[in-house]
Parts: C-alpha cells; sequence; structure tokens
C-alpha cells in the first residue's frame, strides 16, 4: 500500500510539473515599460524627422493576375496546376482539397509613384496574406529594387480560397497540408502582378471617399449591443486618358460561403470586384477591414448572399463616385515601421497560458510586422498585421475625424498576429479574445497607441 502511495505521490509531482513548467499566469502590466514598445516607439520616433508629405503630380499603375489554380492529376506549378489543392479558412474542412472553381480569383496592384517615394497596394484573394508568401515576395522584388517597406499587403478575407501555405499544426487547421508548390507559385503570381503595375505607370488623378453600409454588417461578438465600423471607404485612381482603379474596403468577414463549400470563390469581396470591373473601373482591388468582430448580413443563402452583399456594395460604391474630385496634385504622405511584439500569451483559461517555450513550439513566431499608414488629401488609410478590431477602427475614425480626416483600417498587411481586439474582451473566452487572441489583453491598446502616434506624422498634426 506504502509503494502505491509513493508512485502515486510520484505521478502528481510530475504531472505537476509538467503543468508549472508549461504554463504561466495571464500578465498583465503596463507596455510602457516593455522592451518592445521602446524599440518600437524609437522607431517611431526617427520617421518623424524624416516626414516625406509632398503635393505635386502623380503616377499610378494597375495590374491584375489569375490566381485560380488548375486542380488535376498533373502537377506544374508554374501553370497553376495542382493534383490537390486545400481551401484556407475553416477548421471544418479537415484539410479536404477543393472539388472544383465556382468563380476566378486573382492578386492586383495599384503602384502610386510621387517626387519622392513608390508604394504599391497588393489584395488578392486570400484568407490573409501569409506572412512567408510575403517573406518569399520581398526576397523575389529586392532584386528589382523594391523594398519591404513600400509594399502595402491586404487581402480579401475569402474562406473559400488557396490554402495549404501555412507551416505547423495550427497553420494545417485553418488551411490544409503545407505545400511548398503552392507556396511558390502564389509567391511568384504575387511578384508578378506586383511588378506589372510598377511597369504601368502614368500621369493620374486621385480621389477618395466613403459611405454609410450599416445593413450589410453586424458584431457578432455582442450581437445587437455591440458596436460596429459600418463605412464602406475607396480610392479612386485614374489614368489621364488610359485605366482606371478603385479600391475598396468594408468591415464584415467574407464568410457568407460556409464550410460545407469546397469550391474556389472570392466570396462577397469577389463579387464586388467584378461588379465595379464591369461597370465603372478596369481593375477593382478589395482590402479587408477592420473585420475582427464584425460578420456580414445579407439576403439569401451561399452563393446567392455573397452577390447580394457584394453587388449592393458595388452599386453604392457607383452611386458614390459622381461626389468625388479627383485631383491630378494631392497631398500624399506614408509612413512604414517595423513593430515588436508581446510574447505569446495563448490562453488555456482566462488566467493561465501556455507559456511562452511551448507557445513557440506549436506556433511559429510573427516577423517582420509592420504598421503602415498612407494620406491622400483628407483620407488616412492605415493598415494592421491581424483581424483588426471594428470597434478600435471606428475609434480612430472619430478622433481623426475631429482632425478634419477621414480614414480607414484595413487587417492582415503580410503578418498575421491574430485578432486585435479591446483588452476588456480578453475574459470573455471565445474564439475572438479567447482562441485567436495570441498577446495578451493589452495588445488591442497597444496597437492602437502605436496607430495614433503614426496617424499624427502622416497627417502632419505633431506639427501644428
Amino acid at each position: 500500500m506504502k509503494r502505491f502511495w509513493k508512485i502515486t505521490g510520484l505521478v502528481v509531482f510530475i504531472l505537476l510539473l509538467i503543468i508549472v513548467l508549461s504554463t504561466s499566469l495571464v500578465r498583465r502590466s503596463s507596455y510602457f515599460n516593455e522592451n518592445y514598445y521602446k524599440i518600437t516607439k524609437d522607431r517611431i520616433d526617427s520617421i518623424r524627422t524624416v516626414m516625406n508629405e509632398v503635393k505635386g503630380p502623380v503616377e499610378a499603375g494597375f495590374a491584375k493576375v489569375n490566381l485560380t489554380p488548375v486542380i488535376n492529376d498533373s502537377v506544374n506549378y508554374y501553370e497553376g496546376q495542382f493534383r490537390r489543392f486545400p481551401l484556407a479558412g475553416y477548421g471544418d474542412r479537415k484539410g479536404n482539397p477543393a472539388t472544383g472553381v465556382h468563380d476566378s480569383i486573382f492578386v492586383k496592384a495599384v503602384a502610386i509613384k510621387t517626387i519622392r517615394e513608390s508604394i504599391v497596394l497588393v489584395g488578392a484573394d486570400l484568407l490573409i496574406m501569409p506572412p512567408n508568401i510575403t517573406d518569399s515576395v520581398v526576397n523575389l522584388l529586392a532584386r528589382k529594387g523594391i523594398r519591404r517597406q513600400q509594399l502595402v499587403f491586404s487581402a480579401t478575407h475569402t474562406h473559400s480560397g488557396p490554402g495549404g501555405w501555412a507551416p505547423g499544426f495550427i497553420g494545417k487547421q485553418f488551411a490544409g497540408d503545407e505545400n511548398k508548390d503552392i507556396q511558390r507559385w502564389l509567391a511568384v503570381k504575387i511578384s508578378e502582378c506586383i511588378t506589372l503595375a510598377i511597369n504601368d505607370l502614368k500621369p493620374t488623378r486621385i480621389g477618395t471617399g466613403d459611405f454609410s453600409a450599416e445593413r450589410y454588417t453586424r458584431n457578432r461578438l455582442l450581437g445587437e449591443s455591440g458596436i460596429k465600423n459600418n463605412d464602406f471607404s475607396f480610392i479612386i485612381l485614374e489614368q489621364k486618358g488610359y485605366k482606371k482603379a478603385i479600391i475598396g474596403s468594408f468591415s464584415a468577414h467574407a464568410t457568407t460561403i460556409g464550410a460545407e463549400n469546397m469550391e474556389i470563390s472570392g466570396d462577397y469581396p469577389g463579387y464586388w470586384q467584378r461588379r465595379i470591373e464591369s461597370t465603372s473601373a478596369d481593375i477593382a482591388l478589395f482590402c479587408a477591414g477592420a473585420i475582427g468582430s464584425q460578420s456580414p448580413v445579407g439576403e439569401g443563402e451561399q452563393f446567392d448572399r455573397a452577390k447580394y452583399i457584394g453587388e449592393s456594395l458595388a452599386d453604392s460604391v457607383n452611386v458614390h463616385l459622381g461626389e468625388v474630385v479627383l485631383n491630378d496634385k494631392p497631398v500624399l504622405s506614408f509612413v512604414s515601421t517595423l513593430i515588436e511584439l508581446p510574447d505569446y500569451h495563448i490562453r488555456i483559461t482566462p488566467k493561465i497560458n501556455l507559456s511562452t517555450f511551448w507557445s513557440k513550439r506549436l506556433m511559429v513566431q510573427p516577423e517582420n510586422v509592420y504598421l503602415q499608414a498612407i494620406r491622400i488629401d483628407d483620407m488616412v488609410w492605415i493598415t494592421t498585421p491581424g483581424d483588426f478590431s471594428g470597434e478600435y477602427a471606428l475609434q480612430m475614425k472619430n478622433s481623426l475625424l475631429a482632425e478634419g480626416f477621414k480614414s480607414n483600417i484595413t487587417s492582415f498587411n503580410g503578418s498575421y498576429v491574430g485578432y486585435i481586439v479591446p483588452g476588456r474582451y480578453f475574459y470573455l473566452g471565445g474564439y475572438e479574445p479567447g482562441l485567436m487572441g495570441w498577446f495578451g489583453p493589452d495588445m488591442g491598446e497597444y496597437m492602437m497607441d502605436l496607430i495614433r502616434q503614426v496617424s499624427e506624422i502622416v497627417t502632419g498634426r505633431e506639427n501644428l
């Protein structure tokens, strides 16, 4: 009997030791005192002395490259041919491959050149802009003298787009089995699109606009009592005598098509892009907005609902195009900075984390994480590296509006740090703040602090 209790005691001790070594308590302290904040603030402060605001003529170039794979028995990734092609977006699919193509998907790019700087806005019909794909694109373009800081990425966030790009156990749950051929193919196609846009530069007029689209989104975290970011924001670029591009952004998840769908599709952003390209522009590029906690609302089911939302939003854009005055000498400025991150806080319970050591073995640590902001006259377009909160975006919008600026915040700008939501929701648990809130209860306020700082620089408000 004594032997039994000794063995039992030893087993309990070992289990407790494993728990202690593999977990930690949720740490909540002021991020102002943390090294990651001090390093990032120093980087932002260094930008303040080299502000690149310019008012004058601009050039812009547009490009569109097909990302629709050919699914057959051949494997030739240069031609987009694959035997198995997983869809990214829903864990319920269990990594099963696509059965076909419902509608074509694309990557699109808009290059903008001033006398001081050239930037390229890139949007793709992908769940996110995968960090490893971003790194590959940057490496390919470095040979042409194009820097990461010049590239402003986004994705439509379709949950029926290409998978196979994510490494690791967690990545497999959302994007299926890792496939190096798919990764190479995506990097080549995105790089090709960026290059084509830069080679298409021509004198251009630019304008911006926005309108309320409240009926097409809801707060999925808190329901009717929740705050929403309702605006659809857009940028018009019209080459003199040539082509026109429209960049649009809306804050509702592209989840009108559920996990039961096994066909490739751009979801409602795909319908929006096709409608715009058939009615009012040569290139339509969609950027997922501040979609954190926001779901789509529309009539019908599955593809019917995707069509209803996408085409309704496009028709609304067309109505508002006539209100926009295009400027051939706009005020433009641009800020792009690397940011540091807190330690992982992957939760087991609201008060207990998996240790940083084990978290880094479960998930790839995000690297090359950027925060970027573009000013076009009175519009500020801010890009973030995750599912950014619609509630936070509305706070920023109201703050900038008081200073005379419109604004829009987009998600998925080339890295991925999970969901960025207000810290007061951290202890709710659930999918967004629980499963996908990877960096602790202060991550939201930290990111908002950085966004406020870069917005001050890009608008010149710090000099007033």
